[in-house]
């Protein structure tokens, strides 16, 4: 008689009996070791030698899926092939695809190359990898990838808003299909059919030093300017809060809070109330300026008038003092710098950067930005970010600060 599926959900081996079976119809079986589990055999007969195909376990596979599995396999005998080589050739096809997927290549191309790189260079790579492309493309055969699909997981950096880091990934992902070819796993590059699909990478309208040891030196020349002490602490402040320009030199002591670690004032841009968690090293510049200047509404009084704010041109003139052209950094600069950094060397999450950016973050619902939205996470944020330039600041240390190259 052959099995119900009461019989099978209520299966149970013999007490003392190593296997127990139980026989379908055609040659298929539930076999139930001592130790338990439930397994689906077939037996069947192949050149004149009994064997046995192995269809799965129970309640994974189904009474009714046990069955269709011997059926596609005796139709296999009907036509004089061995079922039990047939799965062993596919298992061997897909640890065969396995051992090709993008991943493993890409990760056998990585390990060639770091030794050749700094460590922070190749942290960052393995990251956008790790983070942008492994979880769509990191299991697929790197031989059937098509251009599409390429373009699908750049669309979705794209979409972060950071241009740059979707051509870097591209890039990457040259690399690892030009590496697949040399080593007979790929026959082309599918990159190469995108040429042009990307947004252009924008040239940066407000200049900006980005890579860690050219800020490492930044710093370092901002902790030693001569000017006066009202700029000095500007200079020293921007990096570590990363407001606009104006906002920074608009600064009122009313709107800064320094037991709550806090400055709170409507931004330039959006005019949304915007909350600047204050890292201890912000709040330490704020106290020691505060004897000279706290007297007064503004943070960073004119040099002429204690009424008025200092000049826009303030930073950007301090910039030339220092050696540093325009072309290369201006006020801010500081945005574009800590957005690069906190997303591609820290990994914070975008929506937060963007939020702490005062940019327009709207939710799943529409919702527009909300001004106490992440506030925790945005202060450990803050925090962090203070602690890797001071990191940064430390003369030769750029080589052991992870992230930085």
């Amino acid at each position: 008689m052959p099995l119900t599926d009461p019989q099978v959900r209520n299966a149970k081996p013999q007490a003392g009996k190593r296997i127990t079976k139980l026989f379908d119809e055609r040659g298929l079986y539930l076999e139930l070791p001592e130790r338990g589990g439930r397994w689906w055999r077939f037996k069947y007969r192949f050149g004149g030698k009994e064997k046995r195909l192995a269809l799965g376990s129970y309640p994974e596979v189904t009474l009714k899926k046990a069955r269709d599995e011997r059926d596609r396999a005796r139709e296999l005998l009907r036509q004089g092939v061995d079922p039990g080589e047939v799965k062993k050739a596919r298992k061997a096809a897909r640890a065969e695809r396995a051992e090709n997927s993008f991943e493993v290549i890409a990760r056998e191309w990585y390990a060639k190359q770091a030794p050749t790189w700094a460590d922070a260079h190749g942290d960052r790579i393995l990251r956008r990898l790790e983070r942008d492309v492994f979880p769509w493309l990191g299991g697929r055969p790197v031989a059937e990838i098509t251009p599409q699909e390429i373009l699908l997981v750049l669309r979705r950096i794209e979409g972060r808003g950071v241009i740059e880091t979707a051509h870097r990934a591209l890039s990457n992902c040259s690399a690892v299909f030009r590496y697949a070819v040399a080593t007979g796993r790929a026959t082309h590059d599918p990159t190469r059919d995108l040429r042009g699909a990307l947004a252009p990478a924008r040239p940066r309208h407000f200049p900006a030093i980005t890579d860690p040891e050219r800020v490492a030196q930044l710093l370092r020349e901002i902790n030693a300017y001569q000017g006066t002490f009202v700029v000095s602490c500007a200079l020293k402040l921007a990096p570590l809060v990363f407001v606009r320009p104006g906002e920074l030199r608009m600064a009122k002591w009313a709107e800064i809070d320094l037991e709550a670690a806090e400055w709170c004032f409507v931004a330039s841009k959006s005019q949304p109330q915007h909350i600047v968690p204050l890292a201890h090293q912000a709040v330490d510049i704020l106290r020691e300026l505060r004897p000279l200047t706290g007297d007064g509404v503004y943070v960073f009084p004119s040099q002429r008038s204690r009424t008025r704010p200092m000049s826009d041109n303030a930073i950007l003139a301090a910039f030339r003092r220092m050696g540093i052209a325009a072309d290369e950094m201006v006020g801010h600069g500081f945005r574009a710098m800590a957005r690069t950094i906190l997303d591609e060397v820290l990994h914070f999450p975008p929506e937060l950067i963007e939020h702490q950016l005062a940019h327009a973050v709207r939710d799943p619902l529409g919702r527009a930005y909300n001004r106490t939205k992440h506030l925790p996470q945005r202060r450990a944020m803050m925090q962090q970010w203070a602690d890797y330039l001071d990191r940064l600041r430390t003369p030769g240390a750029t080589s052991g600060v992870k992230g930085v190259a």
